[in-house]
């Protein structure tokens, strides 16, 4: 291990690269990056680091983020195959047909999307922002994709707008349990209950706290509890027990692991790098359309 760390370290300075890891990589992965963070967080940061090569280890809408807002960077993806299937789960043809249907609609693309579909799209957002991005829009009407979920949270939050919703779910968020949870909370009466958005709303109601993966985090880390129950891809343990290694924290239940985040390995990293292989490359025309929703979020979801 320490072998491959030195060798990754070398790589960094010869070849002027940075690595950025999503929380559900393993943790293995997580410690050798620079940046660690949830998709907001990744977004953010593709355009302030100073480097000529970004290693994105999550999946390909990350990469393609971190391409669309950084065109004279080349990203490389440690997995090649590691994709995120609600990213696929809204059409063009879908999004044509609402916006003749509600011409003053706004169409909110999730950053868990394809870049074709945000280069059709107003503006993107991440679980971390949306409530504020939609609210902050002038738009009465939004069509929320791809994610149903998270699009009836926004929905609830901001009641005063009418939300749109597209067919469309995170497998492993999607199948936590409301039943789950409540097993967990008797066997653990004590424990707070940490909810992504992505879950079912049947699920959200029961949560102490709702928020992105880096607010579940700040909330467990501020917390004066010392045990939490938490419904997201259990990657986030590797942070959560890093910052607060005094305190407990159980999975809410048996299906909260993504394979596409798995298949990102410390040797695929060093590999990718090493090679210069699975680069990101997307055509010009596509990337600057998918680049203003982009760069909207950005500048809305400024405090």
């Amino acid at each position: 291990m320490e072998e491959k760390k030195k060798k990754l370290e070398a790589l960094k300075r010869e070849k002027r690269a940075v690595i950025m890891a999503h929380y559900y990589v393993p943790g293995e992965v997580q410690e050798i990056a620079n940046y660690v963070g949830d998709s907001y967080y990744l977004s953010e940061m593709a355009t302030r680091v100073d480097c000529d090569i970004i290693v994105l280890c999550g999946v390909r809408f990350m990469g393609e983020s971190a391409k669309i807002l950084n065109p004279k960077k080349k990203v490389l993806l440690p997995a090649a195959n590691a994709d995120c299937p609600m990213a696929h789960m809204a059409t063009v043809e879908r999004i044509e047909e609402v916006r003749r249907e509600h011409p003053d609609a706004a169409v909110v693309c999730y950053v868990n999307s394809t870049a074709e579909l945000k280069s059709h799209s107003d503006v993107c957002v991440t679980s971390s922002n949306a409530v504020k991005i939609v609210r902050a829009l002038p738009n009465k009407e939004i069509f929320f994709i791809p994610d149903e979920h998270l699009g009836a949270f926004v929905a609830e939050q901001v009641p005063e707008k009418t939300i749109l919703q597209n067919d469309g779910y995170c497998h492993v968020h999607a199948n936590i349990r409301p039943e789950e949870i409540m097993a967990a909370k008797k066997a653990r009466p004590e424990a707070k209950v940490l909810v992504h958005p992505e879950c079912q709303s049947s699920v959200v109601q029961l949560a102490d706290y709702v928020g992105s993966t880096a607010g579940i985090i700040q909330y467990a880390t501020k917390s004066e509890a010392s045990e939490f129950i938490v419904a997201t891809e259990l990657g986030v343990l590797t942070e959560l027990k890093k910052r607060n290694p005094e305190k407990k924290f159980y999975a809410a239940g048996n299906t909260q692991i993504c394979p596409n985040m798995k298949k990102i390995t410390l040797d695929g990293v060093i590999d990718v790098l090493l090679h210069e292989t699975n680069e990101v490359i997307m055509e010009e025309s596509m990337r600057e359309a998918a680049y203003a929703p982009l760069c909207r979020m950005l500048e809305l979801a400024k405090d």
